[in-house]
């Protein structure tokens, strides 16, 4: 197989991350976002709604007035008003987003395919004329005919569109099925195709890879997969999935990451869970007697993603399951050394204070167990 040895990601943390229900970002925010992933090699950036109205309009304007090096792209409905509401606010790229599925072509729009593909032949050529390069989004096509998406796609590309956004709107796409897709949209067309995925069944990041490797050339992604319902496909662990796993480069500084994560979960109000893949705070801490044993011989003996790649390194704490040995490690980076039998001792206590108190013991409290089982040296 032929694999893509370069893919684009287009983030859309800016637009579809903030549509995760209750989360709402300042101008300044989305501005200081915009730079940062910028500043970490994301080539193109989703950064709104216009048809939201003026103040969302402003922030456009905002965030393409800082002169990123960065494609900037907007989301617009298949209308008139959504097109003119997007004219001069500095971006480059116009995603005209309208339903492939029966379902949403029925219910939501009252339409028929025949309107769909109307819509998609008039509407391109006004975007063009408008100065817009054209993405057309294929609203809920995990749910839609596959032969009346590939016809879609087909008169978007006469139309002039240059990409087509494949959405799973609601998620519910598995990789295997989905690599077999972009085989059959990559084999039936020349438009650069996009996937956007949705995190419903866990699988957001497993189906963008898949849709690489099939054949996308682009992929939507969010800081930690912050999005709609469970959101979308991870920055974070899409690029270094792809990279490290099949060798396809995005050309993305995976070491900017963990900044960025806090970032937008500050902004969002989303704490990032502490065993979230590759940013959450104890995904490289480790406890186990066994575990920190094999890392203080060899890291790569219990290491599939290094710690290094995205700026961090290991933490070897003491819990519950520590052995002596871990013990005498850790202490030993406090400059304490211990005998076996005071090891011994100080592991009960650890095991206690982390049964009791529900956490790892921080430097202060390993002192406090140092001093209490010498006192109990000197009692006896």
């Amino acid at each position: 197989m032929n694999l893509v040895r370069q893919v684009t990601i287009n983030d859309t943390t800016l637009r579809d991350g903030e549509q995760s229900a209750g989360v709402a970002f300042t101008r300044d925010e989305k501005c200081q976002i915009a730079r940062e992933l910028v500043a970490a090699g994301v080539p193109e950036l989703e950064i709104g709604i216009p048809a939201m109205g003026e103040a969302e309009q402003e922030t456009i304007r905002s965030i393409a007035s800082l002169g990123l090096d960065a494609r900037l792209v907007v989301w617009c409905r298949m209308c008139d008003f959504d097109l003119d509401a997007s004219r001069d606010l500095g971006v480059d790229l116009i995603d005209l987003s309208i339903p492939m599925s029966d379902g949403q072509i029925h219910y939501k729009l009252g339409q028929t395919r025949d309107h769909v593909l109307d819509q998609i032949a008039t509407m391109v050529p006004k975007a063009l004329d408008a100065g817009f390069d054209v993405m057309v989004g294929g609203e809920d096509s995990s749910r839609a005919d596959l032969d009346f998406v590939l016809k879609a796609m087909e008169v978007a590309g006469k139309a002039g569109a240059r990409r087509f956004r494949f959405a799973d709107t609601v998620g519910i796409m598995e990789p295997f099925g989905t690599a077999e897709i972009f085989r059959q949209l990559r084999a039936n067309s020349d438009l650069e195709l996009e996937m956007h995925a949705h995190d419903d069944y866990g699988l957001a990041t497993a189906n963008s890879l898949a849709a690489v490797l099939g054949g996308a050339s682009h992929v939507n992604t969010t800081v930690n997969g912050l999005g709609e319902r469970a959101g979308n496909a991870s920055l974070e662990e899409f690029a270094v999935a792809i990279d490290r796993l099949y060798n396809i480069r995005t050309g993305v500084d995976q070491r900017q990451f963990n900044a960025l994560s806090q970032l937008v979960a500050n902004a969002s109000g989303r704490p990032v869970p502490h065993q979230k893949s590759l940013v959450g705070s104890s995904v490289f801490t480790h406890e186990s007697g066994i575990h920190v044993d094999g890392l203080v011989k060899n890291k790569e003996t219990y290491q599939g993603v290094d710690p290094e790649w995205l700026g961090r390194q290991h933490e070897l704490v003491l819990g519950k399951h520590s052995g002596t040995k871990a013990v005498l490690h850790i202490y030993g980076t406090m400059g304490i050394a211990l005998t076996a039998l005071q090891a011994r001792g100080i592991l009960e206590k650890v095991r206690v204070f982390a049964e009791t108190f529900k956490r790892t013991p921080v430097r202060h409290d390993l002192m406090d167990f140092h001093r209490q089982v010498m006192a109990g040296e000197i009692d006896h």
